[in-house]
């Protein structure tokens, strides 16, 4: 018998939420937690790298992970509306945002608002900022998807392939009532599914290494490592969405995030051809110089050197003319002697000839 064992499948976790006392300890909002610091701390070390001034990213935080996480769950109200308020809904639900439902579609639109705010407050291009935080936002979407594991959420259809993921019935042990968020499983699983957390979880990993990657090769600016990663994390979402069969709102028979990642792709290689065009990479050290002088315009961008030359040269021509200018007023100001009379003239000379 050979000496090694075959995957078959894994199981979910037995529970999501622990009891800290009256408190609840919810894996997925600690999950969402980690994703955010990480995204916080490793987009502050991409902006000192890039030239940006010490502290801006957390600051600009403050302002973008609120708008984020309203935009993320408008979204998946948005869209799974008739869970909340349909028939049987429950209104109440729609606030519950500890039990999940964030759509990142939302969230990275109305995060984009705040950090559009955050940024503007320091004079800084929101592109620059987008580009130094990208990997650290599709590397927080990977941790996400671990709180989404135990949840026992975001699965796909039914398969046997030896990495299957074991889904259980969760029951409240005090009433043996169903609660699939909130309970703890019981018995043996029911069904074997594709594990599309762990599919999006691998993918987002490996676009979070070619954005690193393409940045430090091709020094992106102007927003196109974020417009790179906006592209990866859609073309991957866009064929791990048509694996799922959890219930979702669908037009023409078709899961309307699939549409949505297809079509946030198309702009966001149209967005990373055209601002090529844009010229080289912020100059971040020249932003935070302009700031903390306090001048009104720091937008970083690259002097046009032909215009500046021709600027001094016509100072250089404009010099000479201002010159003259001034030697004419300064000659006309000055008093002028007037010429003396011969009887004074003879008076000093009868003078100088008795001394």
């Amino acid at each position: 018998m050979p000496n090694h064992v075959i995957l078959a499948s894994f199981p979910s976790p037995p529970q999501g939420v622990w009891h800290l006392g009256p408190i609840p300890i919810r894996a997925y909002a600690l999950c969402i937690i980690a994703g955010i610091i990480v995204a916080i701390v490793w987009g502050e070390r991409r902006f000192q790298a890039r030239g940006g001034q010490k502290g801006f990213i957390t600051d600009m935080a403050v302002w973008a992970v609120p708008f984020g996480l309203v935009g993320g769950r408008l979204y998946h109200l948005a869209t799974d509306w008739r869970t909340y308020f349909g028939p049987g809904g429950n209104p109440i639900g729609a606030l519950e945002v500890w039990n999940g439902g964030l759509g990142i579609w939302g969230a990275i639109a109305l995060g984009g608002v705040g950090a559009w705010i955050g940024a503007r407050r320091r004079s800084v291009p929101l592109p620059a900022v987008a580009d130094a935080i990208a990997p650290g936002i599709v590397l927080a979407q990977a941790i996400g998807r671990i709180g989404n594991y135990f949840n026992q959420e975001l699965y796909g259809r039914a398969t046997d392939v030896p990495w299957a993921l074991e889904i259980y019935n969760r029951v409240d042990p005090s009433t043996g009532i169903a609660d699939p968020i909130n309970g703890v499983a019981q018995g043996p699983p029911t069904e074997l599914v594709h594990p599309t957390f762990l599919y999006e979880l691998l993918w987002n990993i490996g676009v979070a290494i070619l954005v690193v990657w393409a940045d430090r090769r091709f020094k992106l600016g102007h927003g196109r490592a974020f417009a790179l990663y906006v592209a990866g994390y859609t073309a991957g979402r866009f064929w791990i969405e048509l694996m799922r069969n959890d219930e979702a709102t669908h037009i023409f028979g078709v899961r309307i995030n699939v549409f949505t990642a297809g079509l946030v792709f198309i702009g966001a290689v149209v967005y990373l051809i055209v601002a090529r065009k844009r010229g080289p990479r912020e100059d971040l050290v020249a932003i935070r110089e302009a700031y903390e002088a306090g001048l009104p315009d720091a937008s970083g961008e690259v002097v046009d050197m032909e215009v500046a030359d021709a600027d001094k040269a016509e100072d250089a021509e404009a010099e000479p003319a201002e010159s003259a200018a001034e030697s004419e007023k300064a000659e006309e100001e000055s008093p002028v002697e007037e010429p003396k009379s011969a009887e004074a003239t003879r008076v000093e000379e009868a003078a100088e000839r008795k001394s």
